[in-house]
């Protein structure tokens, strides 16, 4: 780890005044919790010399009970979702996977917006400069090739954030600020396949708030992640599923994936399991479906097919647990 460079850091008491700081210094960046971002300023990935830190603005610090949905400040700590009782009433799958993000300590001051925009991670890439250098950098920072598909052009660095996969099953949106207003997005547009970039923001835009609807009745969900080690790390694959059953037949079912793509994503084609009872024959099915779509890529010192299996493993165990 380098020593942190000289920056100036700004305190706004608003998202407007947050924005009007960040747009006078484009290569400014914005700061919460810090978990992530502070370390790649210190490996040198990040270089920014101005930090607007947001801890001060009020709003976005809520989380608010409307008659339709919830509305989650991108500021809330992982702490405070994990431990919301609203949270794990109408969407537990969301409060279990802030529950697992990274140990305690890193959840009482990562944030709900850091995890949805968490930087892609890569073997190759969340590294020391000295040994990113030795190693001609890769495609995603400096170099000109992917390490991980060395004939091609696209960065496959991964999507690790816990918490995106979870509010995938909600439908949920976020709300953006920037120097053009404010606008509401699904989730899923947050998000394009491209580990170099991977977020849809424009420039100067912040999130400010998660915004998610009230199912009419109750679905059980439930989160799941392997790591290689389980105090800490981050998901090898992070599975959510939210499943729910009419008469013991499968009349609802969605599943999220992280940390086996450069994006989070839900799983295609699991409408045909609608009607079915979920026996072991039907859940293996389910299992396979999700191995064949977890593109899982050597992004990480784990062989990829062992985290397309793992994810497959996952979806199976949750929905077991949910019949």
């Amino acid at each position: 780890m380098e020593y942190l460079p000289e920056m100036h850091l700004h305190n706004p008491a608003t998202v407007e005044e947050a924005i009007r700081l960040h747009d006078a210094a484009p290569a400014s960046r914005y700061l919460a919790g810090g978990s992530d971002l502070l370390v790649n300023i210190r490996r040198g990935i990040e270089q920014p010399d101005h930090l607007v830190y947001l801890n001060g603005i009020a709003e976005m610090h809520a989380i608010t009970d409307g008659p339709d949905q919830i509305s989650i400040g991108a500021a809330v700590t992982l702490r405070e979702l994990a431990e919301s009782v609203l949270l794990r009433e109408h969407f537990a799958a969301v409060a279990q996977a802030a529950g697992e993000v990274a140990g305690p300590s890193h959840r009482e001051y990562g944030t709900l917006g850091g995890n949805l925009c968490l930087d892609t991670r890569c073997v190759f890439y969340n590294q020391s400069e000295w040994w990113r250098a030795a190693n001609n950098y890769c495609l995603k920072y400096r170099g000109d090739t992917c390490h991980v598909a060395p004939a091609g052009k696209k960065c496959f660095a991964a999507f690790s954030g816990d918490v995106a996969p979870a509010l995938l099953l909600f439908d949920a949106e976020v709300e953006l600020a920037g120097p053009d207003g404010r606008r509401r997005i699904a989730l899923m547009d947050l998000y394009r396949n491209d580990g170099m970039d991977h977020l849809t923001l424009t420039s100067g835009e912040l999130m400010v708030a998660v915004h998610v609807p009230k199912m009419p009745s109750a679905i059980p969900t439930g989160y799941a992640k392997s790591r290689v080690r389980g105090s800490i790390d981050f998901p090898l694959a992070g599975v959510a599923v939210r499943m729910g059953l009419q008469d013991q037949l499968i009349a609802d079912l969605r599943i999220g994936l992280t940390g086996v793509s450069p994006l989070p994503f839900l799983v295609r084609g699991l409408e045909t399991f609608i009607g079915r009872r979920p026996d072991d024959a039907c859940l293996e099915e389910v299992r396979d479906v999700v191995r064949r779509q977890a593109k899982a890529m050597k992004t990480t010192l784990t062989p990829p097919h062992y985290r397309r299996r793992v994810a497959g493993a996952l979806a199976q165990k949750l929905a077991e647990s949910i019949f």
